[in-house]
């Protein structure tokens, strides 16, 4: 029901009826706001736990191996392996650059294959093998890629250097290290903004032609 704001009377102190103006609104307002409160409330509560069930069921089992040690999950389908690695098991070191699979600074092993892990669904590695860049060393030694990165500057903001080592062993993994035009070009997957490519090449040159175990 509608309250009606009383009208001046004629000879009425302004002021006064200012005041009574404005005590008028706050009482209209504190009415209103108890009457829609514990509705809006109630709807609120409720979009809130139907989303929670909807998640509950929405979520599919995930079982993969990440550097060497079992997983199992639960996952949304729509959940990258970015993702999950980064916010489920705290493998921050994989880094989310574009997320359009542009940058390369996501890139993983799945299986001994690099793959741009912003751009895989976690369900598509169901029962795969994942490493990721803190699955390269051993303890305390670095992984001789690493150790080349090191001594060749191959980073200088760093953003990009863990996806830039696990493109950079897989290059010479797949065979495509044989020349700095063939690593420049199987390379290209991985953008550093901070322009250390040449450094990088050496890097790779130096870990190929060490014919170290990588």
């Amino acid at each position: 029901m509608k309250s009606k704001m009383p009208a001046m009377p004629p000879g009425c102190d302004p002021e006064a009826h200012e005041n009574s103006r404005r005590n008028f609104l706050k009482q209209s307002a504190l009415i209103t706001a108890v009457a829609l409160t514990p509705a809006a409330a109630a709807k609120a509560a409720e979009l809130h736990v139907d989303e929670k069930i909807a998640e509950a069921f929405e979520k599919l089992p995930l079982k993969m191996e990440v550097n060497g040690q079992p997983q199992s999950l639960m996952v949304e389908p729509r959940a990258t392996l970015l993702d999950i690695l980064r916010e489920q098991l705290d493998l921050t070191g994989t880094k989310k650059g574009c997320d359009h699979g542009q940058c390369g600074a996501c890139t993983v092993h799945v299986d001994g294959h690099r793959i741009n892990s912003c751009l895989t669904l976690g369900v598509m590695v169901n029962g795969k093998k994942i490493t990721t860049i803190e699955g390269l060393a051993k303890g305390d030694d670095l992984h001789p890629m690493q150790e080349a990165f090191l001594k060749h500057d191959g980073f200088q903001c760093g953003y990009c250097t863990p996806g830039q080592i696990m493109s950079a062993v897989a290059c010479i993994r797949e065979g495509h290290a044989n020349s700095e035009h063939e690593i420049r070009e199987y390379m290209s997957g991985n953008i550093c903004r901070c322009g250390a490519y040449p450094n990088i090449v050496n890097a790779i040159q130096e870990v190929k032609q060490g014919g170290q175990a990588i």
